[in-house]
C-alpha cells in the first residue's frame, strides 16, 4: 500500500521530476508533485511524494528530513488526510451580515 509524504520548505524552482529522482534513492516512487498556485503557476514551496510501501516512506523520512535542497532544509513527514473546510459563500449579504439594497431605515 502506498504511503504519501508531505515535502515542505521546497525551493520555488523545485519540480515533481526532481522530487521523484531524489526520493527514488529511498525506494520506489509511485508519484511526485509540487503544488503550484492556480493563478500565477508559481510553486507554493511544498509537494507530495507517494512511496510504494510504508517502509520505503519511513526510510525517505529518515534520509531526507532536513536535507539541503538548493540551500533550503526540506521538511519530510507523513502526509495527513486533507481536512474538509467549509466553503466561503460568495452570494448575497455584505461583510456585516446584512443584505444589500434599500435604505434600511424609514425616517418619517
Amino acid at each position: 500500500m502506498a504511503s504519501t509524504l508531505y515535502i515542505g520548505n521546497l525551493p520555488y524552482s523545485a519540480t515533481g521530476d526532481q522530487l521523484k529522482d531524489l526520493f527514488s534513492q529511498a525506494g520506489n516512487v509511485v508519484s511526485a508533485s509540487v503544488i503550484s498556485d492556480k493563478f500565477s503557476g508559481r510553486s507554493k514551496g511544498f509537494g507530495f511524494v507517494d512511496m510504494s510501501t510504508a517502509e520505503e516512506a519511513q526510510a525517505a523520512i529518515e534520509k531526507f528530513n532536513g536535507y539541503s535542497m538548493e540551500g533550503r532544509a526540506i521538511k519530510v513527514n507523513e502526509a495527513r488526510p486533507r481536512e474538509e473546510r467549509p466553503r466561503g459563500s460568495f452570494g448575497g449579504g455584505n461583510k456585516f451580515g446584512g443584505s444589500r439594497g434599500g435604505y434600511g431605515r424609514n425616517d418619517q
